[in-house]
């Protein structure tokens, strides 16, 4: 058998040439490769839901759908995956757009995120049949994503999941609720504790919102919800939280400083919520930041940091090491795991997902899109 080795019915087709691949981070190193050139496990063609940049004579557009995909054309890896679900984020939709500035490969598969089975490996310390959730790095940005029925990636990208979670319910958690358990860590380590007063979620209605303010509510920590959605206020006082404010309070302009309110927050929103949070944190208190949809433009001042000395947390999952990146999920599969894991959960297929794909960049999102990706 070669160092990739495939499960008992697959394909026998020779892999792309060998790579090297930084364990770290996933990355391709370059050179001469240090994974044999393995069997492919993989079909010839499968379905993809892909996005192409296409010249007309109005100017590029983007064409979106489903297709045949040769599996020739995924790039190099060492692991083999047969995706069986992926999720819906707000760079999934920016992908599909031709002013989304985030794709960096045409045609691409978009889905920055997906879980399924190991068809095929040359990593010993992922078997194939082994469930596994693979998420940033450059997944559905600069190299085809989740949203095929088939996906070739680096080891060094892969977490094994733990026996507490479902591929399905992975995906539920998603890219999102990653970011979100990461938040709630960050928060604690930072000194955050249960009692210690109330903690603010902005963008509460969504992916990353939703699941903070489940997570910190199991917790015992008194969560307070931002949404301009006023039909989610039920929704979300069902996942934990004490109380609803308006997105109105969070996006008003105000004073340098205003009066000490919270003792943390979880910020999902960025430009128009940031600046609230910051000028009402309590003294010491901290703030973890991981969104963009209201833009990436922070107008604030020094005044919370030097005078309350508090503490702007800054959530990158993209690009976080292998090994911190199985910790959350681990704990997400035990005692950050979210009661209220269906709540919210919507589905759609490769067929269907185009909708959800405009909902997110719309502001629709109530919760999850779950992308059921394998027939069936």
């Amino acid at each position: 058998m070669s160092r990739l080795d495939a499960g008992p019915l697959a394909p026998r087709r020779p892999l792309a040439r060998p790579l090297r691949i930084d364990v770290a981070t996933g990355r391709r190193l370059g050179g001469s490769g240090r994974y044999a050139v393995g069997m492919s496990a993989i079909p010839d063609t499968f379905r993809a839901y892909v996005a192409e940049k296409v010249d007309s004579p109005d100017g590029q557009r983007i064409d979106r759908g489903v297709r045949e995909f040769a599996a020739t054309d995924l790039p190099e890896g060492d692991v083999e995956i047969r995706v069986e679900w992926s999720s819906v984020n707000f760079k999934d939709g920016l992908a599909t757009r031709i002013d989304g500035k985030v794709a960096r490969i045409s045609p691409i598969i978009p889905g920055i995120d997906l879980a399924g089975e190991v068809v095929a490996t040359g990593d010993p310390a992922i078997p194939v049949g082994a469930p596994v959730v693979v998420h940033g790095y450059d997944l559905g940005v600069a190299r085809h994503g989740g949203y095929a029925e088939y996906e070739r990636v680096p080891g060094g990208w892969v977490v094994p999941l733990g026996d507490g979670l479902s591929t399905r319910e992975a995906m539920a958690i998603g890219t999102a609720g990653f970011t979100a358990a990461m938040s709630v860590i960050a928060l604690e380590d930072h000194g955050l504790e249960p009692g210690d007063g109330p903690v603010l979620v902005t963008g509460a209605s969504g992916g990353v919102g939703s699941t903070a303010v489940a997570i910190l509510a199991q917790r015992g920590h008194e969560v307070w919800a931002a949404t301009g959605k006023a039909d989610e206020a039920d929704r979300l006082r069902g996942l934990g939280a004490a109380g609803i404010i308006d997105r109105d309070e969070v996006t008003a302009a105000g004073k340098p400083l205003e009066s000490e309110r919270w003792a943390g927050a979880v910020d999902a929103v960025g430009a128009a919520t940031l600046p609230y949070v910051l000028r009402t944190l309590r003294h010491g208190a901290a703030v973890a930041s991981s969104g963009n949809a209201s833009g990436p433009k922070l107008d604030t001042t020094v005044f919370p940091f030097i005078l309350r000395g508090v503490a702007l947390l800054g959530m990158d999952s993209a690009v976080m090491p292998i090994e911190r990146r199985r910790v959350p999920w681990d704990r997400l599969a035990t005692d950050l795991r979210p009661d209220t894991l269906e709540d919210g959960i919507s589905e759609v297929t490769l067929d269907t997902v185009e909708t959800a794909l405009d909902g997110i960049l719309a502001g629709e999102a109530r919760g999850r899109w779950v992308v059921r990706v394998a027939p069936g």
